[in-house]
């Protein structure tokens, strides 16, 4: 995995975190969704790497 892949799946995991928080604390249901979907978009990348890290080596 490249650095900027790991940068990258960061972020993205940030960025659903602070979505989740601002929409739990507005009571904004869509925005808790979007940041749960973020967050889980960026864990499916993690994994996929870490597949392909592990054919690699």
């Amino acid at each position: 995995m490249s650095a900027s892949d790991k940068i990258s799946n960061a972020a993205e995991d940030l960025k659903g975190k602070a979505n989740e928080a601002v929409g739990k604390a507005t009571n904004d249901d869509s925005k808790v969704a979007k940041g749960k979907a973020q967050q889980a978009s960026a864990n499916v990348k993690k994994a996929g790497e870490n597949v392909k890290d592990a054919f690699k080596g």
